[in-house]
């Protein structure tokens, strides 16, 4: 083993380590979730639906595994054990039978509750039943826990959040635990000691500023996000129709390079070949999933950050970088080597990750032209 290869499985070890010890979560969580399409608009049959779609449309094959059922499925609990029940009228045949379903294809299903009194749509929240909605959890075959953070009073988030992690690892299934506490009590310090992923932001919308103000949230937390215990910006808006779908290359190439969650919110049902083009690119999901697990950090300002530079490390000794322009109009921008750690002489293979083509061998530094507003591009740079 050579002296990069040994510092990289070193810095895997450690990570690991100090994150929650459930064994997942070693890249970043690939998915969809009804609620940026569907909100509480959904049923057995809308997420029956989403899991086929995912398979028959490349998305399983390309990464994505979970199913993830959002808020509004519960209905109440039994009285006399004190349960969760699903809502009869939307899920008939119970949790567990969507589980059965969604396995079958070989997918892997996640369901959504709240560390307050009630959900954010008023339904029953897990307050101080973690221990038995843990087990009827693990029970029905779940395999992901989105909590929100509801009416939670004056409660303080790791603390309630400890004891739902606690819950999950006592019922002996492997269970993802995504905590959305939309960045209270700065997560990013604490959350990999007790979730996978653990939100950063407020709910995202299907628009340029809301994207915006999310990303950069991220800037400067990205030291924070590691292996087993990522920063959540939340999840993709990928073809919902908001934006452009320059806009959406950037959403998707900036989440893979920060090694943030790619969870799909559109309607898999109804992807258009653009969508599916965006949400499958191999090459940029290669990036999300690089085992080194280095959250992609903003490495360069331009013109008041009009343009930004964003790059990372990958486990190959490579670098991943997007070219971003935020700006209302075209622009070019020039990659140096010191952005990325690279010394100015060095001759270096640049590949554009979107058009799957290389582009040529550059020394110091490499220009890209034209990009469009509010568009980037991604490189390899190795």
């Amino acid at each position: 083993m050579n002296t990069s290869s040994l510092f990289i499985v070193l810095v895997a070890l450690v990570t690991i380590t100090a994150a929650v010890d459930n064994g997942l979560g070693l890249t970043p969580q690939m998915g969809w979730n009804s609620w940026n399409y569907f909100a509480c608009n959904i049923n057995e049959t809308i997420i029956m639906e989403m899991a086929q779609a995912m398979v028959s449309s490349g998305m399983a094959a390309a990464g994505y595994q979970y199913i993830n059922i959002d808020d509004c499925w519960a209905y109440s609990r039994d009285k006399n054990t004190h349960v969760i029940q699903a809502d009869p009228k939307t899920f008939p045949h119970g949790i567990a039978y969507v589980a059965d379903y969604v396995h079958s294809l070989g997918l892997k299903l996640g369901i959504y509750t709240d560390a307050g009194t009630e959900t954010c749509a008023g339904r029953p929240g897990s307050y101080g039943y973690e221990e038995i909605d843990a087990q009827t959890y693990a029970s029905w075959g779940i395999d992901y826990l989105k909590e929100d953070w509801c009416h939670t009073s004056k409660d303080v988030p790791l603390e309630r959040y400890a004891v739902m992690s606690k819950s999950l690892n006592q019922t002996g299934r492997p269970i993802f635990f995504s905590l959305c506490d939309w960045g209270t009590d700065n997560p990013w310090e604490w959350g990999p000691t007790v979730g996978n992923s653990f939100r950063t932001t407020g709910d995202i919308k299907d628009n340029w500023d809301s994207f915006m103000n999310n990303l950069m949230l991220q800037v400067p937390i990205t030291s924070y996000s590691m292996i087993g215990g990522w920063n959540d910006p939340d999840m993709l808006e990928v073809g919902n129709g908001g934006m452009t779908n320059t806009e959406y290359i950037s959403h998707f190439s900036l989440w893979s390079i920060m090694s943030s969650p790619l969870i799909a919110g559109n309607d898999l049902r109804n992807m258009d070949a653009q969508t599916l083009a965006i949400l499958t690119a191999s090459e940029v999901i290669a990036v999300n999933q690089d085992q080194l697990g280095r959250q992609g950090a903003l490495v360069r300002s331009i013109n008041g950050g009009l343009q930004q530079i964003w790059g990372r490390m990958l486990a190959d000794g490579s670098r991943a970088v997007v070219l971003f322009n935020s700006d209302t109009a075209t622009s070019d921008i020039q990659l140096l080597w010191s952005d990325i750690w690279l010394m100015s002489g060095q001759s270096m293979n640049v590949r554009d990750l979107w058009a799957r083509q290389e582009l040529g061998v550059y020394t110091g530094s490499y220009m890209a032209i034209n990009i469009p507003a509010h568009g980037s591009v991604m490189l390899r740079v190795y």
